[in-house]
C-alpha cells in the first residue's frame, strides 16, 4: 500500500529529518512508528500525507507515486485517509454528531448519507448515547472517541494516528488501543506513531523505529520484545 524509495527530507534550515529511507508497508497492515523526538517520526507521517515533499526519492501510496499529484488533487488523494491527533482538534461549537458529520459535509457527502452513516460510526466507537454532546462535555478518551470517529466518516483505507493516546490515561489508552485493533481487522492499514512503548509491547504489531532520520529497527508482528 506504501512504499519509500531511497526517501531523503531536508527542510530549508538544513535540518536533515530522514535520511535515504526505503520501507514498504501492505495494505491491511498495522504498524507502530517509534523514535525519540525530533527522530523524524513526524516528517514520516507528513511525507505520506503530502503536507510535506520528498526532497530526494519517490513515495507509493496506492501505486500511485504522489509526488506527481497536482495541488488540486490532494484533497481527492487524502479522502482515503483518515487522521487522528494528540490534542483531539474537535470543533467546540458543533456536537458530536456534527464534529463527526463535518469530515463527510466537506467532501461532498448527501445529507441523506451523513444521517445515515454518523450514527452507525458513533456506535462503532461507543458514542451512541454522546451524540448531542458538546466536547466540553467528554472526558478526554471520549473526546479522542469522537476523532476516532471523525477519521472514519469517509471509509478510509488508511488510518494515519499520531500519538492518539497522548492525552489520556493508561486505562483509556488500552481501550483506544482496541479500538484502532477493530478497526484494522476490518481491513484497514493503521500507521500509529506513538512513545508508550508498553503498548507497543503489549499489542505486539510490527515496529518500525527511527532514529536520527534513519530507520534504526524494522520488526515485525509479534517479535517486538525487541524494541
Amino acid at each position: 500500500m506504501i512504499d519509500f524509495n531511497d526517501v531523503t527530507k531536508v527542510y530549508d534550515n538544513g535540518v536533515t529529518a530522514l535520511k535515504n529511507i526505503n520501507l514498504h508497508i501492505d495494505e491491511g497492515e498495522f504498524v507502530f512508528v517509534v523514535g525519540a523526538s525530533g527522530s523524524g517520526k513526524s516528517t514520516f507521517l507528513k511525507l505520506i500525507m503530502k503536507d510535506e515533499e520528498p526532497t530526494s526519492g519517490s513515495i507509493m501510496v496506492d501505486k500511485v507515486d504522489i509526488s506527481g499529484l497536482k495541488r488540486k488533487e490532494i484533497p481527492y488523494f487524502r479522502r482515503k485517509m483518515g487522521i487522528v491527533f494528540q490534542d483531539f482538534k474537535l470543533i467546540n461549537k458543533m456536537n458530536v454528531f456534527d464534529n463527526v458529520a463535518f469530515a463527510m459535509r466537506v467532501t461532498g457527502c448527501s445529507e441523506k448519507d451523513v444521517k445515515k452513516r454518523v450514527p452507525h460510526i458513533l456506535s462503532l466507537v461507543g458514542l451512541e448515547k454522546k451524540i448531542k454532546s458538546y466536547p466540553a462535555e467528554l472526558s478526554g478518551g471520549e473526546q479522542q472517541r469522537v476523532g476516532f470517529a471523525r477519521a472514519l466518516a469517509n471509509e478510509p483505507e488508511l488510518i494515519i494516528a499520531d500519538e492518539p493516546t497522548g492525552n489520556v490515561d493508561p486505562k483509556m489508552s488500552i481501550e483506544l488501543m482496541e479500538l484502532l485493533e477493530k478497526i484494522n481487522k476490518r481491513g484497514t492499514t493503521v500507521i500509529m506513531v506513538t512513545h508508550e512503548h508498553s503498548l507497543v509491547k503489549r499489542f505486539g504489531h510490527r515496529v518500525v523505529e527511527i532514529k536520527e532520520g534513519e530507520i534504526e529497527k524494522d520488526i515485525s508482528e509479534g517479535q517486538n520484545d525487541k524494541v
